[in-house]
């Protein structure tokens, strides 16, 4: 769902000041000039380590976290240095990285990631804590699920408030994204209660045919910077009331919010006096990624984030033969057509692409106009850009925030200068902005062929392409052209043209909407895409079956032995 390479990221801020000390001496000059040269050593050695004091004062209390505007921080738990290991117990002993604020680039707060030794250990505790999981009834395990959704709901704001000072999206964002995760705990409270396969009619007399479902035992989750929230619950509630056992791992450029979110589950799993294994943590980047994509003992890996990364992470956990759930790029599409509303069409073409700042795997990125509304739609659009409230993500009145890295200004900028090479027109925005932070104008860009290589590309940034159409089986090719396949939607009042999209010959994408935009998924339905999007399924409807595995069970209650198929072997 994001375009950052996870398994290739370091982090380039490390919190430590290095000097190099003073150590030559001319041992062959005069006693004196030695004396004196000594004297003005320990003297620079003494200012030194002024200076590396007031150095590491001034970075101390240049933290967000010290300062009285954001003392709402330690209310979940932080501090300056944040241990990023959980696993019943809290530690760290690996990397300090420092988190930063998209919106003004300045430091939050420090967390030690995870050693290799200390993941080894984290896994070897969750896969003890999983044999007492196992054992407790599926609805005793949904009201341990409830109860992490009643201790988010009680921190929803706050914990929303971190997602947009890290992450860098608007407030309301930030607690809509905790709001899925404690939705998602309600439906898996409820699917507790009725996960279970079907009684199927045997052909032979006396025999039962059932199916059953158990857990895979420890799931690995890593996720993706742009929700750091919502896509751990999707995962953590429904593997939890499934049996499983969770190992997370969470985007290297929002460690804070992980530690933060960890905090609270385990202080559920603690007050019930249950193994804090059952959903453990573990900050890291490369290595630990790679280390949960080869491990044996991860039953089921759910990765979120690049395509390219995701193809890494596929082979790794296909070399073991090991289960995966991919949730990988997008490079959806709005078509609208002549007859569409276009009262609908406007808000849903900004929300769609201008949203989280384009860094959504659901953000519209090609708009699709009918020759006949084209101008129309574009007049329209760019003029509802310019409206866009502009501002501070933590401020309820800003409706669009920064990009979430330099390195993603760097892309859009990369992308437009590339649009234009392939004969692409900015019609509205195309620049970064004069201010503190990671903030971009959202762009609009007209001209292009619908097959253009910049097209083709997924960049997670705020950049429409507008393609004008003459037919509806025009539209639709160009929609399935793409390697991405997550999310599409048309605008439409042609019932027989809903239908034709809705069907085989229609959109190929894992989400397929009619009048609404292309982002805005509800946890009900399942959540996923095909094609490089990975294949995956999260959240509702009977997405629970992949972190289970099914035996289908022949029980003979007679005292006869008929064969299958009628077969006699005497």
């Amino acid at each position: 769902m994001q375009h950052s390479k996870y398994f290739r990221f370091s982090c380039k801020y490390i919190h430590a000041l290095k000097w190099t000390w003073p150590c030559a001496l001319y041992i062959n000059m005069q006693h004196c000039l030695t004396l004196t040269f000594a004297r003005h050593s320990r003297l620079l050695l003494r200012n030194k380590f002024a200076s590396v004091y007031y150095q590491q004062s001034a970075a101390m209390s240049g933290l967000l976290i010290n300062q009285p505007k954001y003392s709402w921080l330690k209310d979940l738990g932080l501090s300056e240095d944040n241990p990023g290991v959980y696993n019943g117990s809290w530690g760290g002993s690996g990397e300090v990285i420092t988190s930063y604020c998209p919106a003004n680039n300045e430091p939050i707060a420090r967390v030690t990631q995870a050693t290799m030794a200390e993941y080894e250990e984290t896994v070897q505790k969750s896969r003890e804590a999983w044999k007492l999981w196992a054992d407790i009834p599926a609805p005793k395990r949904g009201e341990i699920v409830r109860q992490i959704g009643d201790a988010l709901r009680k921190k929803i704001n706050v914990l929303g408030s971190l997602v947009s000072l890290e992450m860098g999206k608007i407030y309301v964002e930030g607690v809509g994204e905790v709001q899925e995760y404690v939705d998602v705990c309600d439906y898996a409270v409820g699917l507790s209660r009725m996960i279970g396969g079907p009684m199927l009619p045997s052909e032979r007399p006396g025999h039962a045919l059932i199916e059953q479902w158990n857990p895979v035992g420890l799931v690995g989750i890593i996720t993706a910077f742009n929700f750091p929230v919502a896509v751990y619950g999707w995962n953590n509630a429904i593997a939890l009331t499934c049996g499983n056992v969770c190992l997370w791992k969470g985007a290297p450029t929002t460690p804070l919010t992980s530690v933060a979110v960890s905090k609270i589950v385990a202080e559920v799993l603690e007050r019930n006096n249950l193994p804090g294994a059952i959903c453990s943590m573990t900050c890291g980047g490369a290595d630990i990624g790679t280390a949960m994509a080869k491990d044996e003992r991860v039953d089921l890996l759910s990765f979120t984030g690049s395509t390219h990364v995701g193809k890494m992470v596929a082979m790794m956990v296909q070399d073991r033969f090991g289960r995966k759930l991919l949730e990988l790029g997008g490079n959806n599409a709005i078509i609208v057509f002549e007859d569409a509303d276009l009262n609908l069409v406007v808000p849903s073409a900004v929300f769609a692409s201008v949203g989280t700042a384009g860094q959504r795997c659901t953000t519209t990125r090609r708009l699709m106009l009918h020759e006949s509304v084209h101008d129309t739609v574009i007049e329209r659009v760019a003029k509802a850009y310019k409206q866009v409230r502009i501002g501070d993500p933590w401020d309820p009145a800003t409706l669009y925030g920064p990009l979430h890295t330099k390195q993603a200004v760097d892309q859009y900028l990369a992308a437009i200068e590339q649009a234009k090479q392939q004969g692409g027109t900015v019609v509205c925005g195309g620049k970064v902005m004069d201010r503190p932070g990671n903030y971009v104008e959202p762009t609009i860009i007209t001209g292009l062929a619908h097959d253009a290589p910049i097209v083709y590309t997924e960049t997670f940034v705020p950049i429409l392409y507008v393609l004008k159409f003459k037919t509806e089986e025009e539209a639709f090719a160009w929609n399935n052209e793409v390697k991405q396949g997550l999310s599409s939607s048309i605008f439409t009042k042609d019932m027989g043209r809903v239908f034709r999209w809705l069907g085989p010959k229609g959109s190929d994408c894992g989400i397929v909407n009619v009048n609404i935009p292309t982002s805005g998924a509800e946890i009900g339905g399942a959540f996923g895409g095909e094609k490089h999007t990975g294949g995956g399924r999260e959240s509702g409807s009977d997405s629970w079956k992949q972190y289970m595995r099914r035996s289908t069970c022949t029980i003979n209650y007679s005292k006869d032995l008929p064969l299958a198929q009628g077969i006699k072997f005497e």
